[in-house]
């Protein structure tokens, strides 16, 4: 592990340091500063556009693709210094992080030019269709199918938990395309319009009163034979590099946020007296350990990567079960710490205000920020790949242990 960034990349981290002192509203870097609700949301649509204006929105992306080609080192610099400053930097974390890339990697050049201009601009919002009702850890398993009728492709089946799917102008789904092939070979990845006759959308309500999941229907359905991403049946390949894509892209960043919800829950102990608890004082430490070794495995990440040795690149599994289960117990710890009050909705009841994990709020379910993380964690362990898979992946490619027995069918 090297925590010694080379000269080069020091010089361009004043750059970005520069760039967000002259971008950000006066008084962002100051102690205690905060915006009005309608503030926020000026703040909120200006953002994009300077961004944008600015080059940092898919900055790693090829220049010829309207990215600043930045290495590796440099995109981490620009990952970290908005992260220092609590600015934000996605417009779309589907187009930017997931769909674009893989388009980036494996689409054809028509649908570059057809796609990669709209998500760099924030102009096309995108979702997620991989999991279904019957085949969410076991995603080869699922039934969604799609058949090719002239020049397009006709889908039908249905998709869950998909978050962003009431606001999304396009999908990109898995769907099976040759029933009779095995199953990791007859899926296909598709890129298919959601404002159309025969997609449903139908919000599931949370427990913080929240509704970014969705049930998505599809009857029906048709996208042009040309938006099959990375060839025909090929879809399973290309899905693989759309979760690597997902679950590597904060490596050094990453445990901020969990810093800054430590920090919190130091200040509200701090305030009600909890932190002359010695049970409370030693899970605040056991939290604080483990969020460091989050940025240290982050650090060696990086290393890795840089070095080209790939020898942590397997224990991604590890990572995200590790940090997933770490915010569970923390969150649980906070609700400890806030007691009673913790049963007492504290947010602000705005509405248009984001809350942790990109939840908007709600006016007649008011949490506050750690209320929405709390329950927000309990997803954490499931998407991008269930801890229990987590532990499989570990056992069978990490450990080298023998693959866990196929259920037999009766």
């Amino acid at each position: 592990m090297d925590l010694t960034y080379p000269p080069e990349a020091e010089d361009f981290r004043l750059v970005i340091r520069a760039w967000l002192k002259d971008n950000l509203p006066e008084g962002w870097f100051d102690e205690g500063f905060s915006m009005t609700p309608e503030e926020r949301r000026a703040f909120n649509e200006a953002w994009t556009e300077k961004l944008f204006g600015g080059g940092w929105i898919c900055a790693s992306w090829p220049t010829e693709y309207g990215g600043k080609g930045l290495t590796l080192l440099q995109q981490v610099v620009l990952n970290e210094e908005f992260a220092r400053a609590q600015a934000p930097l996605r417009a779309d974390f589907f187009g930017d992080t997931l769909v674009g890339p893989t388009i980036l990697q494996w689409g054809t050049e028509e649908q570059k030019q057809q796609f990669i201009p709209g998500i760099l601009k924030g102009e096309i919002a995108w979702c997620q269709g991989f999991s279904e009702p019957n085949s969410g850890s076991d995603l080869a398993s699922l039934s969604t199918k799609a058949e090719l009728d002239g020049d397009e492709w006709v889908i039908s089946g249905q998709k869950v938990w998909t978050t962003q799917a009431q606001y999304a102008d396009y999908i990109f789904l898995l769907a099976r395309t040759d029933p009779d092939a095995s199953p990791h070979a007859g899926i296909s990845y598709l890129l298919v319009p959601m404002k159309q006759p025969g997609v449903e959308v139908r919000p599931i309500q949370q427990v913080d009163g929240s509704a970014e999941f969705n049930e998505v229907f599809f009857e029906n359905v048709r996208c042009p034979k040309e938006n099959v991403v990375g060839g025909v049946n090929n879809g399973w390949k290309v899905a693989m590099t759309t979760l690597g894509f997902e679950r590597g892209s904060s490596a050094t960043t990453g445990f901020r946020r969990f810093l800054r919800e430590w920090d919190t829950l130091v200040a509200t102990a701090q305030e009600n007296g909890k932190d002359a608890d010695p049970l409370i004082r030693q899970e605040l430490v056991k939290s604080w350990s483990d969020i460091k070794i989050m940025q240290i495995n982050g650090y060696r990440s990086l290393t890795d990567a840089l070095n080209g040795t790939h020898e942590t690149a397997k224990l991604g599994a590890c990572n995200k079960m590790f940090w997933s289960e770490t915010h569970k117990r923390t969150m649980n710890l906070a609700i400890d710490i806030l007691g009673m009050e913790g049963q007492i909705l504290s947010g602000s009841g705005d509405a248009e205000g984001m809350l942790p994990g990109g939840v908007r709020g709600r006016d007649d379910y008011p949490v506050s920020s750690t209320q929405a993380s709390f329950f927000f964690s309990r997803s954490e362990t499931i998407w991008g790949g269930s801890a229990e898979i987590q532990r499989n992946i570990v056992g069978e490619r990490v450990l080298g242990l023998p693959k866990e027995p196929k259920v037999q069918k009766v």
